[in-house]
């Protein structure tokens, strides 16, 4: 099997253990096992249980990215654009449940160089949302647009956070509950007005 392909492999196999025992109480040995490969191997790919993580981490975090860059690539408005990311991001959090709560949870603490991976994924976005921003509205105050962008970032993490007790809020009513409170605040910064679709 291809390098590649074989790292793809571990990360899979490991971010399904993560979530189901929980970062502490997964063994390097349990996923070597589960993989079908010696435990030298996971070391030699990834140096350590914590590298695991990081490497789970960071393939959610270009995941994310490119499904995030796909979904705005056709946003022809500010409206659409949000709704589109917004969109994104909620999917991503939904077809990744479980790794998405272990990754808030148990080792983002547990894990100081995970909690700086993580919040290098909210900064990615905030990065995207704020440049959009400022693209559609450049005569906007750059502070103001970053602040912008964090409250969007904020908002969705803690309403991903609320779906988890509510498992029959979907990706697209969730995306609706953040524009009916985001969007009229955009809309309000535009050069012209923008009615709400």
């Amino acid at each position: 099997m291809p390098k590649a392909q074989r790292m793809a492999q571990m990360l899979t196999v490991a971010e399904e253990i993560f979530a189901e025992q929980g970062y502490l109480a997964t063994s390097m040995d349990e996923i070597a096992e589960r993989v079908g490969v010696s435990k030298p191997m996971l070391y030699e790919y990834f140096g350590s249980k914590e590298g695991l993580l990081i490497g789970c981490i960071h393939r959610a975090r270009t995941e994310l990215r490119e499904k995030t860059a796909a979904a705005i690539a056709g946003a022809a408005t500010p409206e659409e654009f949000l709704r589109l990311g917004l969109l994104a991001f909620f999917e991503f959090i939904d077809e990744h449940r479980r790794s998405w709560a272990l990754l808030r949870q148990e080792a983002a603490v547990a894990v100081p160089s995970a909690q700086e991976e993580v919040e290098g994924i909210r900064q990615q976005q905030t990065d995207m949302i704020g440049a959009v921003l400022a693209s559609f509205t450049p005569e906007i105050d750059p502070l103001e647009a970053e602040a912008f962008a964090e409250m969007v970032v904020g908002a969705t993490e803690r309403l991903a956070v609320w779906m988890e007790r509510r498992p029959t809020v979907g990706p697209a009513l969730a995306t609706d509950y953040v524009m009916n409170v985001i969007w009229p605040g955009v809309a309000m910064k535009l050069p012209s007005p923008v009615p709400h679709a």
